[in-house]
């Protein structure tokens, strides 16, 4: 390995010891905040929440990310959004301070704190904690994935009857054709169907077999340390069509961001049953 490798690979794993530090300090104010009940909701849009945590959340992360690495660029879902063309270039952090709000403000367990980092618009490392489960998922690029530091793969299931799918449903439902299709064509074809509510654990339970496969169209904050965890862990990573692109959640009409950290679209699933899930995925009339 020469000295270039050698240097990136010293920094990934130095940002994967970040990324479980900053989840698991934002997890864990996310979890004081939900048992005192101190904190304000409010809306995105008609249904999409944002709380007084998610923000005490993200300031606790990108600050323990900013101690270590303080000239990175981040991409948050609650900060200002760069241009999109810069996602490509250098060292870059894409946080979802909660993912699953709507489950944090109901008083569910379902919910990830998600640290992910990539390098030239190239997932490397990733964390997604689970404050309420106690539950760390980490991985780095070449070095397996692992749940509390025991490593982890998907599910060794072969037939669509055998496996149990999970995805989510959007906020916007102006179009809701092309995600009843989708539904009904797997749960005609699929032991069964999940709506867990965040996207982030989704890819962690994926991986670690609890869930057979995950589809959704969700924003690169919410896949980004999932996808390079449910990657290490052995899952086939597709892409479903959508034949109706104005309605996809992460706005991007210039094709700028980096496949790699895009959720458009997104199929996570045990590499036996991926021929089959990307089948019953088509749009209609396909």
């Amino acid at each position: 390995m020469n000295e270039q490798n050698q240097n990136q690979s010293a920094l990934i794993l130095s940002a994967l010891t970040v990324a479980k530090e900053a989840a698991r300090k934002g997890g864990a104010r996310a979890r004081e905040l939900r048992e005192s009940g101190e904190f304000s909701i409010s809306f995105k849009g008609n249904r999409d929440l944002v709380t007084e945590a998610d923000l005490q959340c993200e300031e606790i992360i990108i600050q323990v990310i900013r101690e270590a690495f303080p000239e990175h660029n981040i991409l948050s879902e609650e900060g200002e959004l760069p241009p999109l063309s810069s996602l490509h270039k250098g060292p870059l952090w894409i946080i979802d301070p909660i993912d699953g709000t709507t489950n944090f403000a109901h008083g569910q367990p379902c919910v990830g704190v998600s640290v992910g980092f990539a390098i030239d618009g190239r997932r490397q490392a990733g964390a997604v904690y689970c404050p309420f489960l106690d539950e760390m998922f980490s991985a780095a690029r070449g070095h397996g994935a692992y749940l509390n530091d025991k490593r982890i793969s998907v599910s060794t299931v072969t037939t669509p009857e055998e496996a149990l799918v999970c995805t989510g449903f959007p906020y916007q439902r102006e179009y809701l054709e092309g995600v009843m299709h989708r539904l009904g064509r797997v749960l005609s074809q699929f032991r069964d169907l999940r709506r867990l509510g965040a996207c982030s654990v989704d890819l962690c339970f994926t991986a670690c077999g609890r869930l057979d496969g995950f589809y959704e169209d969700v924003k690169p904050w919410d896949v980004a340390a999932g996808l390079m965890i449910a990657e290490e862990a052995g899952a086939f990573i597709g892409r479903f069509e959508d034949p109706r692109p104005e309605y996809r959640a992460w706005r991007d009409p210039n094709g700028e961001t980096p496949p790699d950290i895009d959720g458009t679209n997104i199929i996570v699933c045990s590499p036996g049953i991926a021929e089959a899930l990307q089948q019953a995925l088509k749009p209609s009339g396909h």
